[in-house]
């Protein structure tokens, strides 16, 4: 009697297209998409993996979280780093984001400590959908609707995502499949946080209506990311001919949509200001206006201020 072969981790296929050198870690929750993409790693580098587990310390669970990682990993004989972070927020920080940071801050110092040469994160193509409908909901530009990247840096780390094609259904059912123990985290059934509203009620009304969404939702983050990409090297040139900080005659020169585009281009790259749609619309606006030598410009961008100085826009923060 001929037994079946064993089922492909879906997780495997999508590590094909990295181009990474070993050893490499991975960011591991303990959750279902870590877990798969764990054991796919060491399974495509042996002996060259390293687990990395970030303990918020936010829910009673957390240690329960941290003694399934240590069994899994002990089963793959893969190194486990359980690195604790203090993720309060800041105020008008959101908590998830006050989370998200210190989690990429701890990784990368982790990652660096450990002599890896990148980390593996596990987010995938439902998770891409709920950020782009996030987006959406907010009225993000380009940047926004670009959703999240295959690839980043963050404190001299290069994080990958190679998941962002990969259904989360298939991760869970494989691992179900092969017996495979992982957690799953109780704060996700919350409906008070929008992405678990954003999972649980959307997501199963567009596999509906477009059993295919996935695939198109995540082309359109694509090309959006194109696009992004574009404009970027649009301002890169803009803002090398108008100067740093900006002439106003110079930038009077431009179309309003290349004036927005460098304005938003120079506030970011030098100053890490991100203006509101309202806060941009009226700095366009100041500029237009800025005709003789006595216009004054002050206005409030992000935490700080744009204004004139002589025939310049300077911010401070």
């Amino acid at each position: 009697m001929n037994s079946s072969p064993p089922a492909l981790n879906p997780a495997l296929p999508a590590l094909d297209s990295l181009a990474l050198l070993p050893p490499v870690a991975v960011a591991y929750s303990g959750g279902a998409d870590s877990t798969a993409l764990l054991l796919a790693a060491a399974q495509r580098w042996p002996g060259q993996v390293t687990a990395i587990h970030v303990h918020h310390g936010l829910q009673a669970a957390a240690d329960e979280f941290v003694r399934v990682c240590q069994t899994v990993c002990a089963g793959l004989n893969v190194p486990l780093q359980v690195t604790h972070v203090d993720a309060g927020h800041a105020l008008g920080q959101s908590p998830e984001d006050a989370a998200r940071l210190a989690r990429y801050a701890a990784l990368a110092d982790a990652a660096k400590a450990l002599g890896m040469g990148a980390v593996l994160l596990g987010q995938h193509a439902d998770d891409q959908v709920e950020t782009l409908l996030l987006a959406l909901s907010r009225g993000a530009g380009l940047a926004g609707l670009s959703a999240m990247p295959a690839q980043f840096e963050r404190g001299g780390i290069m994080f990958y995502r190679p998941l962002l094609q990969t259904g989360s259904a298939s991760l869970r059912d494989w691992l179900v499949q092969q017996s495979i123990r992982f957690v799953d985290d109780p704060s996700n059934a919350d409906e008070r946080y929008t992405r678990n509203r954003i999972r649980a009620r959307l997501l199963p009304a567009l596999a509906e209506a477009f059993p295919q969404f996935r695939e198109t939702f995540a082309r359109s983050a694509r090309h959006a990311a194109q696009a992004q990409a574009l404009l970027v090297e649009v301002a890169q040139q803009d803002l090398a001919a108008v100067g740093v900080p900006p002439a106003i005659k110079a930038l009077q020169g431009l179309s309003r949509a290349r004036q927005a585009n460098v304005l938003r281009h120079w506030l970011l790259a030098q100053h890490q200001a991100t203006p509101s749609a309202a806060q941009l619309e009226q700095l366009l606006a100041q500029v237009d206006a800025c005709t003789t030598r006595g216009h004054r410009i002050r206005l409030k961008v992000a935490t700080g201020f744009v204004e004139r100085r002589g025939e310049v826009l300077a911010y401070s923060g």
